[in-house]
């Protein structure tokens, strides 16, 4: 079965708890990673990695010294990306609830991390969620890191995640189909 396949009966059976229609663009996942410096990057995690595009996008970019944490919910996503990245001591396929994320970083001795990476339709979660999410990425990720967003409704969700972040920019790719984009978000805000 093909990953588009598999993610179109997912998202026809899920509906917004999957993220798209399809996986994203080699396009929109080279531009959601493109500013991360890889060289002194140690620890990068990557939340709802689907059948894995971004996951290969950075496959192709992170250097062995650099630990990526793919964390997936869904076991027939999970499963693809076990066997796909298999062969990469420094790739670590963790199935599980984003709500369990530090948990998870805790069982691997992980209390920091320098970025994250997200293909999760955050907007559509429940605000309660939404709030955890950011709070967990607040105490894990380092005050230099940065949280990359995916987005299939390009400047929709700018004031959204300037509700988060005290940096917010948008990086427009128009070769994705549908046209889309990322969030570069950076400092996330105290949230009471």
């Amino acid at each position: 079965m093909s990953d588009f396949t598999l993610f179109l009966g997912k998202f026809l059976k899920h509906g917004t708890a999957i993220a798209s229609i399809a996986p994203s663009s080699p396009w929109l996942s080279r531009t959601t990673i493109r500013e991360i410096p890889w060289e002194t990057s140690r620890v990068v995690v990557e939340l709802g990695a689907g059948t894995g595009p971004i996951t290969r996008a950075i496959a192709q970019v992170a250097p062995s010294s650099c630990q990526v944490i793919v964390v997936e919910r869904d076991p027939d996503f999970s499963a693809i990306l076990r066997q796909r990245y298999a062969d990469r001591p420094n790739f670590q396929v963790l199935e599980g609830d984003v709500r369990d994320l530090d948990t998870m970083l805790e069982r691997l001795g992980i209390t920091e991390v320098d970025h994250v990476v997200s293909g999760l339709p955050v907007p559509s979660f429940p605000r309660d969620l939404q709030r955890d999410l950011f709070v967990m990425v607040k105490r894990l990720l380092k005050s230099e890191g940065t949280y990359n967003q995916i987005t299939e409704l390009p400047w929709v969700y700018q004031s959204f995640y300037r509700k988060f972040f005290h940096e917010v920019r948008f990086v427009f790719e128009p070769r994705n189909l549908p046209p889309a984009g990322a969030y570069l978000c950076r400092g996330v805000k105290e949230l009471d």
